[in-house]
């Protein structure tokens, strides 16, 4: 066994020594080469050999590439890619029944590495890890004459005598050696050597959630390091699923007010061992959004996030058309967007036009291989203008590297795999970008946020590990499910059963307490209502409770350093014109809410649209009023409702369905859904009232109300033709919900549409109703001058007071919207505001609490 030192010293010799140490992964080697650096800095020394540290596979692979240039290298297979190996496999299983087909076979590789690092042999099991055997088979006899990774380091062994070999072969911080490893190992005459341990001063501590525990342990990491420590480690278990919640978390404890604009860009102190899927970085997913836009219709969130993105060409110079554009788009565009809709949308801005259409001319039909894919993905963007006009940051320029080895190893494909189409090639890059983790270089960070795996063998000054409940440590056996249970155990395989992976993870635990000068071993009481415990294996470990600096949010410190001054910002300055734009939607958010009316009809605030699938609510009532418009064009009055109408309805909902320009069966069902509810409303409501004529239909008229004019349409006006109200007017409103009465209470009605249209000519008119169009629901719904007007309309109690009051409310609602009233005074409290779209705007829950609505 070699001490840390002594390897050290043999290092120092330089590559005349010729030691080759190896590790069991990436992070030691890293960690071991940092160590070196300061061993070599504090004895004064500005240059040295690099030493030759590196991970055992990175090892294994060199020695294949050595001999390939020897004389046995016309010898040798190929290696295979692991995209190779993953698309051989999905290749084989893509004639079993299995559903998900790349996560099996990525299970097949696994256990095909499992197979040959642990020696497994033949035996009896179940079902799967029979089909697996099939697998197996057809699986090497497709790679006849290559080789893959779990296969190399036994090929590597049969011609070691053929290649230079190190001197020295060290094989540092390796704690469990799979049989094909120590062979391989044995072969060359390696020494092992481990990293001392430190004395170190345990805790053990608990915190009321993972949350608080996350948060307490930042604050420990910026503690320690004020403190003068330059080793600090953190490390959360499930670091792939917090990954965005701990860089949140450790930026805003170690520089408070990181995300401000105007915040100097400068690197953290910290960083993870984790890199995040290469596809989610945003100049690779705008990279695959705009590769599948040029191919097939996509997400119109996709579409959205294209016309924004800075990576595509001109981005600068129409940012603000392209931001308006995306704006317009939301309202006029469907859930599901094809390049064509887009290139015929985007005229306001020439270049990403132009983009597009050059784009479109370069799509590609047909099957091909994974080569002429690359090459034609490359044009595509190329054809794009990406990565945009500025200049990238060094993450967005590492990312763009990143980007160019996958597009080279999905191209390498077609050594392996069979031509594909454009859903297959998109499929399978997206996956690779999905499947490769990206981490950018940056400068070396005191503080390190590790996983469990990564931490093993490390040594630091400061060592906080959180996240040790009895459910999360020690990890839950992970079997292999291709592979006998039995032979997994029998073999060693620590994660085939809950008493390996127990031994495994007290091995790592005893390692940590001697990882660091100072170590912490922490957990969370409860996950939301559930109480959790500490794990066994930290029991032993004394209890205590550390204490910790108060770091203040950025916004604690706004606080603290706040000039208060009142303004009164309750009053708006008077509407200079008569004709308001907005109809009377004006003093319906008048009504709800001063400010939501200011807001949207003087200061024109609004919510971003997000289009939906189907048609939205606005498009069916646009349905239902061409469709009731149609009919009553044809049928003029109630006499005709005598004939057969089922030509008419069928006329009126194709004529209907036109105007928004469906096509296809979507077109089809809702002709039929139009023409159903068209039937049931002419034979239970329309054939029961007294005889009328059609006076008006979606007519447009031009409302006073205080001195301001609104622009508004009529729905549907009959005129009685019978009877003592022989001659009145009747007003109808469509609607297709569930319309309520409620609406025109006063004070302030909350839908005062119908009320305006009344009050115009208030001396004929007879009855103010809905007709509410809901299939099982068909029916009038208003108040009526007399009864029998209209079929289950009542008579008003008195029908001049409530005239009187309909008008005193409007002309109320108008005069405040024209003196610019503006104050936050939602009519129902919270429940005014649950579905209004400004309340970051207003900050009405500076005046109302969140939590007093929540049981309402």
């Amino acid at each position: 066994m070699l001490r840390s030192k002594d390897l050290f010293s043999r290092l120092a010799e330089g590559h005349a020594a010729g030691v080759t140490v190896v590790t069991p992964n990436r992070r030691l080697a890293q960690e071991l080469q940092r160590s070196f650096d300061a061993f070599q800095i504090a004895k004064g020394l500005t240059s040295w050999d690099a030493p030759d540290i590196l991970p055992f596979g990175a090892f294994v692979a060199r020695l294949w590439e050595d001999a390939l240039y020897s004389a046995v290298g016309e010898k040798l297979p190929l290696l295979l890619t692991p995209a190779q190996e993953q698309r051989l496999w999905e290749e084989i299983l893509a004639g079993s029944e299995l559903l998900a087909i790349p996560q099996a076979a990525g299970q097949c590789r696994e256990a095909w590495r499992l197979l040959h690092a642990w020696r497994i042999g033949a035996g009896q099991g179940n079902e799967d890890a029979k089909a697996f055997a099939e697998w197996s088979r057809a699986y090497a006899k497709r790679t006849q004459g290559e080789v893959d990774a779990a296969r190399l380091p036994d090929l590597v062994l049969t011609f070691l005598n053929e290649i230079r070999r190190p001197k020295m072969l060290v094989a540092y911080g390796f704690d469990i050696v799979p049989p094909q490893t120590r062979e391989f190992l044995e072969a060359l005459n390696y020494v092992q050597c481990r990293p001392e341990g430190i004395q170190s001063k345990a805790l053990r501590t608990a915190y009321a959630s993972a949350k608080h525990e996350l948060e307490a342990a930042a604050a420990w990491a910026r503690a320690r390091l004020e403190e003068g420590h330059s080793r600090i480690a953190v490390v959360v278990p499930d670091l792939n699923r917090r990954r965005k919640e701990v860089v949140r978390v450790f930026s805003r404890v170690m520089r408070p007010g990181f995300n401000l604009p105007s915040a100097a860009v400068a690197a953290m102190p910290f960083n993870l061992s984790l890199g995040e899927p290469l596809a989610m970085i945003a100049l690779i997913d705008t990279a695959l959004d705009l590769l599948e836009l040029s191919a097939r219709p996509v997400a119109f969130a996709h579409a959205s996030r294209l016309i924004r993105s800075p990576f595509l060409g001109g981005a600068d110079g129409e940012m603000s058309p392209r931001a308006r554009l995306d704006a317009k788009l939301r309202k006029n565009l469907d859930a599901t967007v094809t390049l064509p809709r887009l290139i015929a949308a985007v005229e306001s801005c020439p270049q990403l036009r132009k983009i597009f259409e050059k784009i479109f001319s370069l799509q590609q039909r047909g099957q091909q291989t994974a080569g002429e894919w690359a090459r034609h993905f490359s044009t595509v963007l190329e054809a794009a203008g990406f990565p945009g006009e500025r200049t990238l940051d060094s993450a967005e320029f590492q990312a763009r590297a990143k980007w160019h080895e996958t597009l080279g190893e999905f191209a390498k494909l077609e050594r392996v795999a069979s031509k594909l189409d454009f859903p297959q090639a998109f499929s399978v890059l997206k996956r690779l970008c999905s499947d490769t983790l990206f981490q950018p270089e940056s400068p070396e960070a005191p503080v390190q946020v590790l996983g469990v795996l990564e931490s093993a063998g490390l040594r630091f000054d400061c060592l906080w590990v959180s996240g040790l409940t009895d459910e999360a440590w020690p990890l839950a056996a992970r079997p292999s499910p291709f592979l006998p249970i039995a032979l997994q155990k029998k073999a060693g395989i620590p994660e085939a059963s809950a008493e390996g992976s127990l031994e495994l993870d007290r091995r790592l635990t005893q390692e940590w307490l001697q990882a660091a000068g100072e170590v912490v071993l922490s957990y969370p009481l409860k996950e939301q209502d559930r109480e959790l415990s500490p794990s066994p294996l930290i029991l032993g470990v004394a209890p205590g409770e550390l204490a910790l600096p108060d770091y203040p949010r950025y916004r604690d410190l706004l606080f603290q350093s706040r000039t208060l001054s009142s303004v009164e910002d309750a009053k708006g300055p008077p509407v200079s014109k008569p004709e308001v734009r907005g109809g009377t939607k004006v003093l319906a958010d008048q009504a709800a809410c001063p400010f939501r009316a200011f807001a949207r009809f003087r200061l024109n605030a609004e919510a971003l649209e997000e289009p939906g699938p189907g048609l939205d609510a606005r498009d069916r009532g646009k349905l239902l009023h061409e469709l009731m418009k149609e009919i009553w064009l044809q049928l003029k009055d109630s006499s005709s409702l005598q004939r057969d109408l089922e030509p008419v309805i069928t006329r009126a909902a194709d004529a209907a369905v036109r105007t928004l320009e469906l096509e296809g069966r979507f077109a089809e069902l809702e002709r039929v859904r139009l023409a159903k509810l068209a039937r049931e409303w002419f034979e239970k409501v329309e054939t029961k009232r007294p005889p009328f004529e059609i006076m008006l239909l979606e007519e447009k008229r031009s409302l006073k109300v205080a001195g301001l004019e609104f622009s508004a349409r009529i729905d549907r006006m009959d005129r009685l033709t019978a009877g003592e109200q022989k001659g009145a007017h009747v007003l109808i409103d469509y609607k297709t919900g569930n319309p309520s009465l409620k609406g025109w209470d006063l004070p302030r009605p909350e839908d005062p549409q119908l009320l305006l249209y009344a009050l115009a000519d208030p001396e004929r008119l007879a009855a103010v109703v809905f007709a509410k169009l809901k299939a099982g629901e068909m029916r009038f719904m208003g108040h009526a001058k007399e009864e029998n007007i209209l079929p289950k309309v009542a008579k008003a109690q008195s029908w001049t007071g409530l005239l009187a009051g309909w008008k005193r409310e409007t002309e109320s609602l108008g005069a405040a919207f024209a003196s610019g009233d503006a104050h936050v005074d939602p009519k129902n409290d919270l429940g005014t505001c649950r579905l209004c779209d400004l309340q970051t705007l207003c900050r009405v829950y500076e005046k109302y609490s969140a939590l007093e609505g929540a049981d309402e």
